[in-house]
């Protein structure tokens, strides 16, 4: 009697799976079985998305909004081609960067501070880092708009009006910097704690060597501290890029539309003009922007160890 095909296909996917498992080296076998559940997500919530995503941008939607073929670059060319797209995409990384320096100079501080303290100090000071990830990032967001406001009515204007230091209220909301503000108080603990983790990692009789060959405080930060933290730093940089990059709810609320980004311009494609295969354009162009990003740290960061280890 012939087997069914359901066992078939069953004894097919074992032999299939002894294959594999086969060909891995020694010692494998049982970090890969670990690894497969989080392959198995990424590959559905990320690579599969990611993947459908890019595929939209080159689709082409017709008059009735059905989106199909034929396949074009229509939608790259106008977005390159365009003044103002060129404008929102300078503004992304224009704010991204000067987010991303700005946490990494007030993280030292706080990270050196975190790992020289006792071990109470250190934890009061981890729980006033993270304290602001407790309160949603609209609330904070809207703090920040009360904080900078224009006019005499914004606390900041109001403050400076009431001690002499201005004699008219300063333009603060609806700017560049009103983001970076509000961007760095949302992402800064995450460049604060990879700094902690490397800092923690550096052995402290380096810095008593140095200290006792005459070495001034800026230079063994500059030889020994800077060096051998870069592996916090270049986490803790890419992952603050990455998400100031592609934040929408800040930028929408501080920014308004004179500091435009990428993640507000995926919003209005897609759900006010309804242009499906351009505002996939927009999110392809900010994927491609973040692993880029990402693909950069890696490969500088895997430079400075080879050059150390010369």
């Amino acid at each position: 009697m012939p087997a069914p095909a359901a066992v078939i296909r069953s004894s097919s996917l074992v032999d299939a799976c002894r294959a594999i498992a086969a060909r891995l080296p020694p010692g494998m076998l049982a970090p890969a079985l670990q690894l497969l559940p989080a392959l198995t997500f990424l590959a559905f919530f990320f690579a599969l998305p990611a993947v459908n995503l890019f595929a939209y941008s080159f689709l082409t939607q017709s008059t009735s909004g059905t989106v199909g073929l034929p396949l074009t670059l229509q939608h790259y060319r106008h977005f390159f081609d365009t003044a103002l797209y060129a404008h929102v995409l300078w503004t992304t990384l224009k704010i991204s960067l000067w987010t991303t320096a700005a946490a990494a100079l007030l993280a030292y501080p706080v990270a050196l501070v975190m790992v020289g303290a006792g071990a109470f100090a250190a934890r009061a000071i981890t729980m006033i880092v993270i304290a602001p990830l407790i309160v949603s990032i609209v609330v904070r967001t809207y703090g920040w708009e009360v904080i900078l406001g224009n006019g005499p009515t914004g606390v900041l204007n109001w403050l400076l009006l009431t001690t002499g230091f201005i004699h008219r209220p300063l333009r603060l909301l609806y700017t560049d910097a009103a983001v970076v503000i509000g961007s760095l108080h949302v992402f800064f603990p995450l460049m604060v704690l990879p700094l902690a983790s490397a800092l923690g990692k550096i052995d402290p009789a380096l810095d008593e060597a140095a200290t006792t060959l005459g070495a001034a405080q800026w230079r063994r930060f500059c030889r020994i501290t800077l060096p051998l933290s870069l592996p916090g730093l270049a986490v803790g940089a890419t992952l603050v890029f990455s998400l100031t990059a592609g934040s929408f709810v800040t930028p929408a609320i501080l920014g308004g539309t004179s500091a435009q980004m990428l993640g507000m311009l995926v919003d209005q494609q897609i759900l006010t003009v309804y242009d499906w295969p351009f505002g996939a354009t927009v999110a392809a162009v900010l994927v491609a922007i973040v692993l880029a990003v990402n693909i950069a740290s890696v490969r500088l960061l895997d430079r400075s160890r080879r050059l150390r280890a010369r």
